[in-house]
């Protein structure tokens, strides 16, 4: 059982740096996807607030869903994959 808990515990401390770091790395991705969008739109540049402001609110608007795909796919998948291994291994 302290082998179990051992597991959760180290899982969650792991599972939470890989969901920091991809949500970073998913922002900034997003930002850079705005500002190409911003200057595709405005070529001479536009004025410099407006598109911090485009830019801000489109990364803001982004983050509901990113948040909802990250706890998904880094915390739920892994730990129905781990209860999945541990059922099949102990109990067959």
């Amino acid at each position: 059982m302290i082998a179990l808990l051992r597991l959760a515990i180290v899982g969650v401390v792991g599972l939470s740096v890989v969901y920091l770091l991809l949500w970073i790395y998913a922002r900034s991705v997003r930002r850079e996807e705005l500002e190409k969008e911003w200057a595709a739109d405005h070529p001479d540049g536009g004025d410099p607030d407006a598109r911090e402001a485009y830019v801000e609110t489109g990364v803001t608007d982004y983050e509901p869903r990113l948040r909802r795909r990250l706890i998904l796919f880094v915390f739920v998948l892994p730990a129905v994959a781990v209860a999945a291994i541990l059922f099949v291994t102990n109990y067959q």
